[in-house]
């Protein structure tokens, strides 16, 4: 069977808003905390109301150019170690309390990093109450006697608001209480005994009121209690059964949105309160519930965000002044979202391991995405792009996106630890607020105003005081005697009753003459009444004409006095920001002169360098010249030396050749003596060979064809061949023994022809030992053995 195809859910058409162009920036103000020690060192200073400067504190590095650059921020307003909780109060979060009163949405959270007071900024402590505790005590002292019964406004599961008649809502009252008694009969309540925690928190002379509530009215306030802990959304507020044996962990609550594009926590619960003690009461049974960790840098460090969420209910009267009007769409809701975000830390101060690790990671991830936000929103606004902002990727920036999109104003407290470790935290917190001032969110648009008459509880209130007073001024029959007078008055503007007596019933003249008298009487009566009742409808026109005058009157004054309190906002609006570009200017100003100042130096020092490059090139021009001056005089030295060595070498080289010539000239004439005396002694070897010649020595071959230039003739191994006696070596060679004149004819070649002609056939009887033809000495060793330096044979001694 084929499964049918699934179609897609429509998409839901947006309900339309309606637009506002006026627009107001985020107010972010700044709160320094005092130093923990006196002899810590600071990084802030306060210049101003509104601005701070932060240093560079010693030990940290300095930026690119070398220098320690400090840095100033502005803010709506800073305020310093000796402010007060009721000051901050004042400026802060009264006006977002007001807003709530007259119908519009409020958003405040505190950011700084951890240990930077926050978490006391916003709860405080017995006797210095923050920032939630006054805004409470303020709701209640603004609302008090104006507030519905219990359980007359009740909440539905779509974030809506819906209202009960008087007997259900009597009927849930005794329910609930009766549940309350069964369940818990020993518990105080919290008017009795409140908590001591928050008992002593306001005083009584620090209590503000509202002005300007409507009277008209009815409120009833609803709270409620939420961490987002590690991307996770709990309710603190929620009864979890007590087991014992198997503790069963809390269940994280899920993101909706409701039919007007709102969004709100699926599930949460909201306790309707009646009173600040009572408020107090269900703010601290959430806090002890709430993640708290001790860290290396803060004892007490929140590891989750909180917001605590306070809603206003109202809605009108009806015509008598005695009961709320029974219409769902009359009913306004407002809320104040309280938030206490948690510090941003670095591990490696922290030291944070484990699940303190993972809680850290969470929080900075949550943080980094609202600076994204923030910068996202900030682009779309001053470029004109419309880039989506991701505020899916956080449950915080998911769960209050209706603020930035213009359902509300919203107010931020940096709070700020002015100590030197903190400095390069505290300088990205600073330049997250700068941009954060830069978003512009839309102006929240008034409620329309209720068509009924104003001044409707009041006349309720007196109509009631002035029976309960004359009912108490009736004593038995007061009221009755009174009218009895007003009876007989009525009674005596009547025609008189005829004199007569009656004595018989069937008398037929009285009783007609008093027929006709009541008749008359009858027809003056209804005449009377006629009269009373034109008269009565007439004066009741004229009332509702003028009631209805009266209440124009009051719209066009409430108009007038609306659009008064705007035009009072738009020129607070424009003195703000007339002052703070004044102030702009002013920094812009100083910039410039600085960047003058700079500017001078800089042309200074390229005069002085432009001075000395030319120096240095006029410097180099001249030593160049000098250098191809010295060159040239080099050249024509190293010309004139070369020339005049050359001449040197000349003379030398003759003169040498001139004296070789004379020793060649000497030498020859020793050898021409020499070669007599070795023919003289060849001549008579020769005659002794011939008269004993020896049997064993071979005929030495001729060399004269060698001698002449024939062809080389090859020699045999043989010692039969050789010229000269052989012998063997010792290792297992052999070698020849040559006679002096062989010698002489091998080194000697020039005197072959003579040396030939006269040793031819002859033997010479001395011998001397040589070694083989490859190792015979060369002609400086034959010449030493003959004693001549030259290479020519000596005479022996």
């Amino acid at each position: 069977m084929q499964r049918p195809v699934k179609g897609k859910t429509p998409r839901r058409q947006a309900q339309k808003k309606t637009s506002n162009t006026q627009k107001d920036p985020v107010g972010v103000y700044c709160r320094v905390r005092p130093l923990g020690a006196e002899d810590e060192e600071c990084c802030i200073d306060i210049i101003s109301s509104t601005t701070i400067q932060l240093h560079a504190p010693d030990g940290i590095k300095a930026n690119r150019n070398g220098e320690y650059k400090e840095t100033q921020y502005s803010f709506k307003k800073v305020f310093g170690i000796q402010t007060s909780q009721l000051e901050l109060f004042e400026d802060v979060a009264k006006p977002l309390v007001d807003d709530l009163i007259h119908c519009k949405n409020g958003l405040l959270f505190t950011y700084g990093v951890t240990g930077s007071g926050k978490t006391f900024t916003m709860t405080g402590s017995p006797g210095e109450g923050g920032l939630l505790p006054r805004s409470l005590d303020m709701l209640f002292n603004s609302i008090g006697p104006l507030q519905a019964k219990r359980f007359v406004f009740r909440t539905d599961d779509k974030n809506g608001m819906e209202i009960q008649g008087q007997i259900d809502a009597l009927l849930e009252r005794q329910k609930r209480e009766s549940n309350q008694q069964s369940t818990l009969p020993k518990t105080p309540s919290s008017r009795q005994k409140p908590d001591p925690e928050f008992a002593d928190m306001i005083s009584p002379e620090e209590a503000c009121k509202c002005e300007g509530v409507d009277e008209d009215s009815c409120y009833s306030v609803f709270v409620s209690y939420i961490e987002i802990y590690n991307n996770y959304i709990y309710d603190l507020l929620e009864e979890v059964p007590c087991d014992p044996i198997r503790a069963k962990p809390p269940q994280s609550k899920i993101l909706r949105e409701d039919q007007n594009h709102n969004m709100y926590v699926a599930g949460c619960t909201e306790v309707e309160v009646k009173s600040t003690e009572e408020a107090f009461e269900v703010f601290w049974r959430g806090q002890k519930k709430r993640r708290i960790a001790n860290t290396q840098l803060n004892r007490e460090s929140s590891r989750s965000h909180s917001v605590f969420i306070v809603k206003l209910a109202q809605a009108p009267l009806d015509a008598d002044g005695d009961h709320i009007l029974q219409d769902k769409n009359q009913v306004t809701v407002s809320q104040l979202c309280l938030v206490d975000l948690a510090g941003s830390e670095r591990t490696s101060r922290t030291k944070a391991e484990g699940s303190r690790l993972r809680e850290a990671g969470n929080i900075n991830q949550s943080l980094m995405t609202l600076r994204t936000c923030i910068e996202v929103l900030r682009e779309n606004q001053m470029c004109g792009t419309n880039k989506m902002v991701p505020y899916r990727d956080s449950k915080v920036t998911h769960l209050f996106k209706n603020y930035f999109d213009g359902e509300g104003k919203v107010r931020m407290v940096v709070c700020v630890n002015p100590k030197a470790d903190d400095y390069e935290e505290t300088m990205l917190v600073m330049r997250f607020a700068e941009l954060t001032q830069e978003v512009e969110v839309a102006r929240p648009v008034d409620r329309p105003i209720c068509g009924l008459a104003a001044g409707r509880r009041h006349r309720n209130q007196a109509f009631q005081d002035g029976q309960s007073q004359r009912q108490e001024e009736r004593p038995g029959g007061g009221g009755y005697t009174e009218d009895g007078s007003l009876f007989n008055q009525l009674l005596e503007s009547l025609p008189a009753l005829p004199a007569c007596e009656l004595v018989d019933p069937m008398d037929e003249q009285s009783l007609p003459r008093l027929v006709e008298v009541l008749e008359r009487r009858q027809r003056i009566r209804q005449m009377i009444s006629e009269q009373c009742t034109i008269t009565a409808n007439t004066l009741k026109s004229m009332l509702q004409e003028v009631e209805g005058h009266v209440t124009a009157k009051e719209n066009f004054l409430h108009e007038q006095r609306g659009k008064l309190g705007e035009k009072d906002r738009v020129i607070v609006n424009q003195r703000n920001e007339m002052e703070r570009l004044e102030k702009k200017s002013k920094m812009l100003e100083y910039k410039i002169d600085i960047l003058q100042k700079t500017t001078n130096i800089y042309e200074e020092d390229k005069r002085s360098l432009q001075q000395e490059l030319e120096s240095r090139d006029q410097k180099l021009q001249r030593e160049l010249s000098e250098r191809r001056r010295m060159e040239a005089r080099m050249q024509g030295m190293v010309t004139d030396t070369k020339h005049k060595w050359e001449k040197e070498c000349d003379r030398r080289v003759n003169a040498k050749e001139l004296e070789m010539r004379n020793k060649l000239w000497v030498k020859d004439e020793k050898l021409k003596q020499l070669k007599a005396i070795v023919s003289e002694g060849n001549s008579s070897v020769t005659s002794e060979q011939r008269l004993a010649p020896p049997p064993d020595v071979p005929p030495r071959p001729c060399r004269e064809k060698d001698q002449r230039g024939g062809p080389p003739q090859k020699r045999s191994a043989s010692p039969s061949s050789m010229p000269g006696d052989v012998f063997k070596t010792r290792g297992g060679g052999q070698s020849v023994q040559f006679t002096d004149i062989e010698t002489l004819r091998q080194e000697c070649p020039t005197a072959s022809s003579r040396k030939r002609r006269s040793s031819e056939g002859q033997h010479n009887g001395k011998r001397t030992d040589w070694n083989d033809r490859e190792n015979r000495p060369p002609l400086a060793s034959t010449s030493t053995v003959l004693g001549v330096q030259t290479g020519y044979p000596k005479r022996r001694k």
